[in-house]
């Protein structure tokens, strides 16, 4: 993984079709019993839709991340309506930072 900006993660994916697509770490998520994690493209064809990528995520015996793709449909809408939540979750915790940085400054 690399780091741009010092603010963001970011994953180079190797697709099916043999391109690259780099991509920004949006959030690491509970879903289930596994774990997930949700991938924003900036680089690639997919840089320009809305599209984010889900994945299974795990961590390797050696200590490296491993991205495993969500084969069943029921899978798929545990982990999306998580995603959702975590999504809602962020936009709190980032309107509680900005009233948090209102106060200070008064």
């Amino acid at each position: 993984m690399e780091n741009i900006n010092n603010e963001y993660d970011t994953v180079t994916l190797s697709l099916d079709d043999g391109t690259e697509c780099e991509c920004v770490i949006i959030r690491r998520f509970p879903a289930g019993n596994n774990n997930y994690i949700a991938l924003l493209p900036i680089s690639g064809e997919y840089a320009e839709s809305d599209d984010v990528f889900l994945y299974r995520y795990t961590i390797s015996d050696n200590n490296e991340p491993v991205l495993e793709n969500i084969i069943s449909d029921e899978e798929y809408e545990i982990v999306a309506e998580a995603f959702d939540e975590e999504l809602d979750a962020m936009e709190y915790e980032e309107l509680y930072a900005q009233e948090d940085e209102e106060n200070q400054e008064n």
